[in-house]
């Protein structure tokens, strides 16, 4: 090496000797400015990268900015030994945040809270939450979160909540589960946890184990009864088939709730009379046999739920005198005999209390004893060979067919009017307890769900729950209102309550009629940090959502101090930024001297070859081919699940155990890489519950491959062919149909840019664990127009699609609209009614549906697997198809029209009362910030399938108070 090369040589590393100086310099300066721990620093900066914010609110997560002194919903706590601030809670509750939970989470080791509820965070849970051994509430409800639970969130000491329901996640317990030495709240609900539940985790201190609408099986562990201080025991809309209840169940003496409905059980029913504080109990649609038990049960309990099993003989006695009776469920077996005479006898009811007694479709014939019932109680006969004679009894009122309505016992909350006062100003309102002297004041409203309650009837108990919480958050009487009270699914009871300020003006306002922020700050700790003291007949509760429309951000104040933290002085504070500005400026000059320098000397030859394209896409894992290689076994044959023009499907285990769909392309139709990864980012951009989601890709060896998440019930495709063996309900077919309609109405009004999907077909539209509809394949998808395009509304582009499925006017004039999607939907809308494929041995079904139709013989293209259906449902939805496939554009409905239609279809389908039926209840709506409303889907491993619809707005669109989407 010559002279002249060895001396630049030697100023390249010197000059990299004093760039390393200079950051580390400036990293040191840094760190001490720093108020809070560098290493959560860079871990927070990690689990940004992994969400997504599409309506903004982390949009002061910025690395420029400490995240405990400014970043929204970070909560610290000072540490006295380092001297620096540690994040305590994390709470990114319902801002309908996307993506994945970073790995990094595990490094925050003093976090004692981690809250993503009701948001669209999708992927598995990572193993390295197992880390924060401080973590006490494990808060992840209301996601799209798959894969199996991970055996290290096993070894959390602290945790004393464990919230995973209304997720997706799948496989076993683990057992390691069974060392969660302080768990309290172990609440898996509306998952697809399969598997049995491990007897060990009897050791456990629980108090509520809520594990309904999972897919469980084997046996009912009797070591459950071993629980010391178990209170609710719901385990609905499992499988343990041919399982008996065990006897051992009856020594639980703190158990309030047992609800095993829906569960594939035998045997008889065990009498729980031993229990002295049972308060509900619902053991319907099951197989059980013989006799009700002649012992009394609890005089607390409010709620008996026998129905929909083979019981037979006689009601006992023992139902009479039950002073807090609420609702008796013995619809739907085999009794015969009497009614008992004193069946409300003693019963002490007030104003607001009722007592429902339904004995539809049984056996019996002498009802004398409970011809004249008070007000009060409503009887429910249809089906009885008493009502064969109904008039000669004088019971006819009793005899017309009835569904056991849930929403039985809303509040009417008529406020009285303040009209006479002077309007209120924006923000506020009249305080409804003040009717006698009325009272302008800005609420705060606080959205919250019962997950469990042990009643049936909430009026009588209206009063016991203002009291609750007004002495839980501190209150007097009159600063509560419940606005709004609603039974869902489960049954759950979903509420909407509404906090004044006081009248006068004290510590807690800082204006007449307001809270300060503090007073704010503590009500809503008070709910979010679960500190509400307890009650055992409301059970545990759900927080949906706050509201403080006149209280500007107050709610996640900047400064986020944790219970016990100490606040750092604004001069200290100012001093340090100031100190950290000047030392940043000089060594920043100092680093921009000896990067100006190395620049002049930078030098890029012509000859050398491009940089590849960007192998680093935000939220998508990039796989090794070996990996996906490995995953599915090497893609043999038996791992292979499906193919296409594009390539093979294989099902795949990533080395975390999560089950995933592999797509691998034959290399005949490998795409150019821009191309490629164009379609990687379109997909990663894509989040909604039924739309499939992209889990990574490989683009490596000559290889492209995407990888998304697996579904277990295969293609619509697959569900209609002859192979399939279970028969599919009209309400089945409608929940599917809707899944895909809402998914597609995402991809047309709500992605960003605008999508048509150009392939929509039965192949296309896949079916989850629960058969929620998920479209995919995404692959010949254009861009929508933006409305004021020139080309009015279309894209011009090469015709694309699937025969049979092709919109007539996209093939002829190449005009591409969202209409083209709603032809292709139309299409797959008669699949489901009709079971034909679209083109078969020369027949179109467009052509053979239309025919049947008018020539009066509708009902001879109707699938005959569909069992039993109202014919005036099957009539709209076969219309709604009908119009959806007409020929030209103008004249099929938009998409938000279909699914609106689908809505009001699904309303009127009959409730079905089957005691051989599982149920498969979803709840269509969405939430604003007066009305909180949740959504449940479920479904059962058994032979058919029924559906119950419950909701009230079709949720699409966000707002600026985001919608629960719990899935």
């Amino acid at each position: 090496m010559d002279r002249g090369r060895r001396g630049k040589v030697v100023i390249r590393h010197s000059e990299l000797i004093l760039l390393v100086v200079a950051l580390s310099t400036f990293w040191s300066a840094y760190g001490q400015s720093m108020i809070t721990d560098p290493n959560e620093v860079t871990a927070l900066e990690a689990i940004r990268r992994k969400v997504e914010d599409p309506v903004g609110y982390l949009r002061n997560w910025e690395k420029e900015k400490d995240p405990c002194v400014s970043w929204s919903f970070v909560h610290c706590v000072q540490n006295e030994t380092d001297g620096y601030q540690h994040v305590k809670e994390l709470r990114l509750m319902n801002l309908s945040l996307s993506g994945t939970l970073a790995p990094e989470l595990g490094q925050l080791k003093q976090m004692e809270i981690l809250n993503f509820m009701w948001n669209s965070i999708s992927s598995s849970i990572p193993k390295e939450i197992g880390n924060i051994t401080a973590l006490r509430l494990l808060l992840l409800s209301g996601n799209q979160i798959s894969g199996p639970l991970p055996e290290e969130l096993g070894y959390l000491p602290n945790l004393s909540k464990f919230q995973l329901d209304l997720n997706a996640i799948s496989g076993p317990i683990p057992k390691s589960f069974a060392k969660l030495p302080k768990v309290v709240h172990f609440h898996m609900n509306n998952n697809s946890i399969s598997g049995q539940i491990p007897p060990e985790l009897s050791v456990l201190p629980l108090q509520h184990f809520l594990l309904d609408n999972n897919n469980l099986s084997g046996y009912l562990p009797p070591e459950l009864a071993q629980m010391p201080s178990l209170k609710i025991l719901q385990l609905d809309n499992n499988n343990f088939e041919g399982s008996v209840i065990p006897a051992s169940y009856s020594n639980m003496s703190k158990l309030l709730k047992l609800s095993l409905r829906n569960c594939n059980l035998q045997g008889t029913v065990p009498d729980l009379s031993t229990i002295p504080g049972l308060l509900y109990l619902d053991l319907s649609r099951n197989q059980l046999t013989g006799n009700i038990p002649s012992n009394k049960l609890s005089d607390n309990i409010t709620t008996i739920i026998l129905s929909g099993n083979m019981l037979n003989g006689s009601i006992p006695s023992n139902f009479s005198a039950l002073p807090s009776l609420q609702k008796l469920s013995l619809n739907n077996n085999r009794l015969s005999g009497f009614v008992p005479t004193t069946i409300w006898e003693n019963m002490t009811f007030s104003p607001d209390a009722r007592l429902r007694l339904n004995l539809q479709r049984n056996l019996l014939s002498d009802i004398s004893g409970i011809l004249d019932p008070p007000p009060n109680v409503d009887i429910m006969l249809y089906g009885n060979p008493v009502c064969g004679n109904a008039n000669e009894h004088q019971i006819i009122q009793f005899c017309k067919s009835k569904h056991e309505d849930e929403e039985y016992g809303s509040l009417n909350n008529s406020i009285p009017s303040c009209s006479a006062q002077q309007p209120c100003n924006k923000d506020f309102e009249h305080v409804p307890a003040l009717t006698d002297d009325c009272f302008c004041a800005a609420p705060f409203g606080v959205g919250l769900r019962l997950r469990s309650p042990s009643i049936s009837d909430f009026p009588p108990h209206h009063s016991d729950f203002e009291q609750w919480i007004t002495k839980s958050v501190n209150l007097d009487y009159y600063q509560l209102f419940i606005q709004s009270v609603a039974w869902e699914s489960g049954p759950r009871l979903g509420m909407f309550l509404k906090f004044y300020p006081p009248r006068t003006n004290d510590s807690r306002i800082n204006d007449f009629g307001k809270f300060n922020d503090s007073e704010i700050v503590r009500i809503a700790n008070k709910f979010a940090l679960f500190n509400l003291t307890g009650t055992d007949i409301f059970g545990p509760y759900d927080l949906l959502n706050f509201t403080a429309m006149g209280y500007s951000s107050v709610l996640f104040p900047p400064v986020g101090v944790g219970e016990g933290g100490s606040r750092i002085s604004r001069a200290t504070l100012v001093g340090i930024i100031l100190g950290s500005l000047c030392a940043a400026a000089v060594i920043l000059t100092a680093i921009a001297f000896v990067l100006l320098k190395m620049r002049r000397r930078f030098h890029v030859s012509k000859d050398q070859p491009s940089p590849k394209f960007p192998m680093r896409i935000e939220g998508v894992k990039a796989f090794g081919f070996k990996e996906l290689e490995a995953a599915a076994s090497s893609f043999s044959s038996t791992t292979e699940i499906g193919q296409g023009g594009y390539g093979k499907v294989y099902k795949g285990i990533l080395a975390e155990s999560t089950i995933v769909a592999i797509k691998r392309a034959h290399q005949g139709s490998l795409q150019g890489e821009k191309e490629f990864y164009t379609e990687i980012e379109l997909l990663s951009r894509l989040h909604h519950r039924n739309l499939v989601s992209l889990v990574g890709y490989c683009n490596e060896g000559g290889e492209q491959m995407l990888v998304y998440e697996f579904m277990p019930n295969g293609s619509l495709h697959d569900l209609l062919s002859a192979r399939y063996r279970v028969p599919l309900s009209l309400g089945t077919r409608l929940y599917i149909a809707l899944g895909a309609a809402r998914g597609i109405v995402y991809l047309h009004t709500e992605a960003d840019p605008p999508i048509i999907h150009r392939d929509i077909k039965a192949n296309n539209i896949l079916l989850d664990s629960k058969f929620t509809a998920k479209v995919s394949d995404f692959g010949i998808s254009r861009l929508a127009p933006l409305p004021d395009a020139e080309t009015s509304g279309h894209v011009s582009t090469v015709v694309k699609g699937t025969p049979g499925y092709l919109d007539p006017e996209y093939f002829f004039t190449h005009k591409l609209t969202e209409k083209s999607d709603v032809y292709s939907l139309g299409i797959v809308f008669l699949e489901l009614l009709t079971g034909m494929r679209p083109i078969s041995h020369g027949r179109n079904i467009v052509r053979e549906v239309n025919a049947a139709c008018q020539s009066g013989t509708m009902a001879s293209v109707i699938d005959r697997s569909m069992g039993p259906y109202p014919s005036e449902c099957v009539k709209k939805f076969l219309d709604l198809a009908l119009r959806c496939s007409l020929d030209e554009q103008k004249d099929r409905p938009t998409m938000l029209e279909v699914v609106r239609e689908l809505e009001n279809i699904t309303y009127m389908l009959p409730a079905f009362d089957n005691n051989t039926a599982p149920d498969l209840d979803v709840s269509i709506s969405g939430m604003s910030s007066s009305s909180p409303t949740s959504a449940y889907s479920r479904h059962t491993t058994t032979n058919t399938t029924t559906m119950d619809f419950q909701g009230t707005e079709l949720e699409l669109v966000s707002g600026v108070i985001p919608s629960i989407r719990p899935r």
